[in-house]
This record gives C-alpha cells, structure tokens and sequence, in this order.
C-alpha cells in the first residue's frame, strides 16, 4: 500500500475521531487540528511533523481532553511521516497515539490496524505479525477472512511456522472455499509444521481430472509420507490413466507404488501389458520384477510362470533354484524338481540338498 493510500486512511480517521471524541475538544485546539489537516492536504508535511509533534508533547500530561488531543496530534505526524516514506516513524507515533486514546476503544482499534501495515512497510515484520494477531484477536472473529489469511503468510514469510499453523487453521474456519494461492500456503504451512494428513486432504481436496501432474504427483507423495502407499498408488494410477504421467521413470514409479500399496497384482499386470507392447525391455530385471510381483500377489499360475521365464532367460541357478523351492512350496512337485535339478546342473550348491528333501517328501496333493 502507497504512502499516499496511509495518508488518506490516517487522514479519514481523523475526521471520524472529531465527530466522534468522547472527551469533547476545545474550540481552539479544533481550530489548530483542522488548520494541520489543511497544511497535510497542500503537502506541508515537515510543518505538519513539527506543529503536531510540538502540541502532542505539550498536552500528553494532561486531563482527558487534552490526552485526546495530544492522540490526534499524533495521527496527524504520523500521516505526515507515513508520506514523507517514514513508515516506521510513522508508526512509532501511532502507537502513542494508542497508548494516549487508551479508553477510545474503537479508535484504537483503527490506529492498530493501520500501524499494523506501517509496521510491514517499514520491514517490521516481526512486530507487524504480532500486531496484527492482536488486532485479529480484539475483533472477535468479525475481521475480514484475508486479514487472517495475511497474517498467515507473514507467519510463514518470518519461518515462524507453529504459528502460522495455529492461524491457518482460523483462516481457514473463516474461509467457504479457499482459493489457489490460499491452498498453495496452506500446503507449505502444513509440510512445514509435518501435518502431512492435512496437507493430503487438502490436496486431494482439489485435485480432478484437470490437475496437472505436479499436483498429482505431490499428492502421492503426501500419502507415502502419511503412511499411506495405497492412497499413494491409487493417486499416481489414476494420475497415469488420465494421462498426466507419461515419462517412463513414471512408468516404474507406478510399478512400485502398486507394488509398495498391497496391489502387487495391479503392478504385475502393467508390467504384462507394456513388456507385450514393447514399451519396456524384455530383460532381467523387468521379468524379475514381473515375478516378484506375481509372487505377492500370491497368483501360483502366473507367479510359477514368470520365474520360470525369469530362469530361463538368466540361465542363473540361484533362479532356477527359486522358481523350484516356490513351485515345491506350491505342491507343483513335478516343476519343482525340473527347476531344482537345472539349478544343480548349472552350479547351485543349495539345488541339491532341496532336490533330496523333495524326494523324501509325500507327494502333494493340490
């Protein structure tokens, strides 16, 4: 806000207090305020200062009346400060005008709100936040919902970050609907404080099919972070088919998050379909993956079949040993000692000792 916008609002409330005062003025100090009122107005701003601050000091000790007057007196400094581009000045002689008017509790109020901004103009953003929390508090919830929400990021801006939660959540009491920069602050506040379940509802709050990928993917990060890798596969599959996640690292980050999720079914048929359409290499490490998955998800066809895929393309007996000691496992018998005995033959110290505990076991009975 310009000096000039401080001018007029110290200016407006000096009018208020005259129609206004409690403690009634005499005729000549009347005269003396409106003739400074003049002066500020043809930008005698340095005449203002002086004439004002010379009467303030002088009545300050006063009865009532004249701490009254002594309080506009310096309203009329600070309005002269404030455009001379003295915030802080301007500042400091709204607080004694406060101070002064102490019983003129609704032009106290408006004194405060403005030393409030003067206060961050000036870079007192510590002093400014304060202030305004004790203006927000005097108000009774019946401030502007931005007020709330300005302290909030103040809060924020100073890394003062337990209270700019303590605030987010009245700001966020007074508020239908917050819009997208409130919601941006709102998320940093709650990562920041590690309200990461509130920082998940509220993203998930505003996610659709319009969202970008940035905010899908901070969402599924949220989960994971809350201990949640279901929300968190479910997020970034939805995410995928809406096709907002099409990079490859993508690809394998659904893989694991389904995987990571307790949906490893879901990560095995993904991996099924893209090794069919070419859209991942056909190597090692995707079949190991395709096995694994298969195996969590405790599908004893599909599993027994992609570790033996796995095995024969490996040519390890360490695969074709583990592909034996599931299908032993399985009761799939006559599997298990093909796989157990390609494992020996290709070197696996352990193959044997499993093949002679096949032998010695009953046939299983599926």
């Amino acid at each position: 806000m310009t000096m000039r916008v401080w001018g007029c609002i110290c200016l407006i409330g000096l009018w208020a207090s005259f129609a206004n005062a409690s403690p009634a003025l005499p005729g000549d100090i009347i005269g003396d305020l409106n003739r400074l009122q003049t002066q500020l107005r043809e930008a005698q701003y340095a005449s203002v200062v002086s004439r004002a601050t010379q009467q303030a000091t002088r009545l300050q000790t006063g009865n009532a009346a004249d701490r009254w007057a002594s309080a506009l007196y310096q309203q009329l400094a600070a309005n002269a400060l404030a455009h001379q581009g003295q915030p802080g000045d301007a500042a400091n002689r709204l607080a004694q005008a406060r101070e002064l008017a102490a019983g003129e509790q609704a032009q106290v109020a408006r004194w405060l709100r403005e030393e409030v901004s003067l206060r961050h103009a000036a870079g007192q953003t510590t002093q400014a936040s304060d202030l305004l929390a004790e203006w927000l508090e005097s108000q009774d919830a019946a401030a502007p919902a931005e007020d709330y929400w300005k302290l909030t990021r103040w809060l924020a801006d100073d890394q003062r970050w337990q209270e700019a939660g303590e605030w987010l959540e009245r700001s966020l009491n007074q508020t239908a609907e917050p819009d997208a920069t409130q919601r941006r602050l709102a998320l940093v506040v709650y990562q920041r404080t590690q309200q990461t379940d509130q920082a998940l509802d509220l993203l998930l709050g505003g996610l659709d099919e319009g969202s970008d990928g940035a905010h899908w993917r901070e969402a599924a990060g949220l989960a994971q972070q809350s201990g949640q890798p279901g929300i968190a596969a479910a997020l970034w599959d939805t995410a995928w088919k809406l096709g907002r996640l099409d990079e490859d690292g993508d690809r394998w980050q659904l893989i694991n998050l389904h995987m990571a999720g307790g949906t490893p079914a879901r990560a095995a048929e993904y991996l099924e379909t893209w090794l069919e359409s070419g859209d991942i290499v056909r190597d090692e490490t995707s079949l190991r993956l395709l096995a694994n998955a298969w195996h969590q998800a405790r599908d004893r066809t599909q599993a027994l079949d992609a570790w033996q895929a796995l095995a024969t393309l490996s040519k390890e007996g360490s695969d074709w040993r583990q592909y034996g000691q599931l299908a032993f496992a399985w009761g799939q018998d006559e599997r298990a000692e093909k796989a157990l005995s390609r494992a020996q033959s290709l070197g696996d110290d352990q193959a044997g000792e499993w093949l002679a505990t096949l032998e010695q076991s009953p046939p299983h009975s599926l």
